[in-house]
């Protein structure tokens, strides 16, 4: 089983970045009707949703949470080891995007650089990654990069996907640290289940071509063509409530820790009846998980950091506070993590 421990590691800044633009989704009835408007609002707990422009990628939001955290921590660039940039909306197929920001952020040619493609689960799986990296001897800090902009791959008129989805990036800075607590993780992944969620067309498999860019009108009055995102909602529900408890069972049992022990418990900003159902399943207090979705909608990998950043930023820059995490979905993947955060530098979220 993929179970990691770490020892003195730690997030020690987040910041996080989000288009000006605002979508209200109770006015987004061009396609939707104010009752299917209604009853997706009232079940995902999305209101309101951050689109990106033609113009601005993953990166750019990435870029500007990061340079935020560098101001903010008067972070010396020339300390920055590692930088991982996890996304599934990158700039370009080839070079990866993570090379190109280092470059860009200014960050020395001794700075190792990639991409991960990676969804919902990306943050904990980029976390495990980073704290990898931040052990070994002669790495001093880890640039963690994660950015999407879904809106730009999910049709605004798909009946189940249409309403869901927020574009944000968030930059963390993982380094070693005094902690007396370790770090856990679980990661897992499903292949079998990769059509729940997916993009068909697009890549190599089924190259780009009139006929995948051709919008489709289907029997739910959907419309999009092969080059946009398809979510199985059904599917994902019974996934999610099957595995996700399991798999907090199981990283409790591995740590040895008490759910007690947890001060906040950050999941994955899907759907907040999803949310509500594991939290109730595992029995933990209402007041210990935060939520970001009714803002932003579904942001993917970047869900958690913004939540911390938008929500939990008092609680988190002063003291020092047990967390859980977990993200769960496209792949499918999941991975769960129990960390510490002490007295984590976190700006004031930014707008671009």
């Amino acid at each position: 089983m993929a179970l990691l421990t770490y020892r003195n590691i730690g997030i020690t800044g987040i910041a996080a970045a989000v288009p000006e633009n605002k979508i209200i989704n109770a006015e987004f009835t061009e396609f939707f009707t104010p009752k299917e408007v209604k009853s997706v609002s009232r079940m995902t707990g999305i209101k309101e949703r951050r689109v990106a422009s033609d113009d601005m990628c993953a990166s750019d939001l990435c870029y500007a949470a990061a340079e935020k955290l560098f101001t903010e921590m008067n972070i010396n660039r020339e300390e920055i080891d590692i930088l991982i940039f996890i996304s599934q909306t990158p700039d370009y197929r080839m070079p990866a995007t993570g090379i190109i920001l280092q470059s860009r952020l200014g960050l020395p040619k001794t700075t190792g650089a990639f991409d991960i493609n990676l969804g919902c689960s990306g943050y904990s799986y980029g976390l495990a990654l980073a704290y990898g990296y931040a052990a070994q001897e002669n790495i001093r800090k880890v640039l963690l990069l994660n950015g999407e902009t879904r809106t730009k791959v999910y049709s605004f008129k798909d009946k189940s996907t249409g309403l869901l989805f927020g574009d944000g990036g968030c930059a963390s800075i993982i380094e070693k640290i005094s902690d007396e607590n370790p770090s856990f993780f679980s990661l897992n992944s499903d292949g079998a289940r990769s059509d729940l969620i997916k993009i068909k067309a697009g890549g190599y498999r089924y190259p780009s071509s009139l006929e995948s860019l051709e919008k489709k009108t289907y029997e739910d009055s959907s419309i999009r063509n092969d080059e946009q995102g398809v979510m199985d909602g059904a599917g994902i529900f019974d996934f999610t409530i099957q595995e996700i408890p399991e798999d907090i069972k199981r990283i409790f049992e591995f740590s040895g820790e008490s759910q007690d022990n947890i001060d906040f418990y950050l999941m994955h900003q899907a759907n907040k009846f999803i949310t509500d159902h594991i939290a109730k399943k595992m029995k933990i207090p209402k007041d210990r998980v935060p939520y970001s979705i009714q803002k932003f909608g579904n942001t993917s990998s970047v869900s958690i950091p913004l939540t911390i950043v938008s929500e939990l930023r008092n609680e988190l820059s002063s003291t020092t506070k047990r967390v859980f995490m977990t993200g769960f979905g496209v792949g499918l993947s999941w991975a769960c993590a129990i960390t510490s955060i002490s007295n984590c530098v976190i700006p004031e979220l930014v707008e671009i």
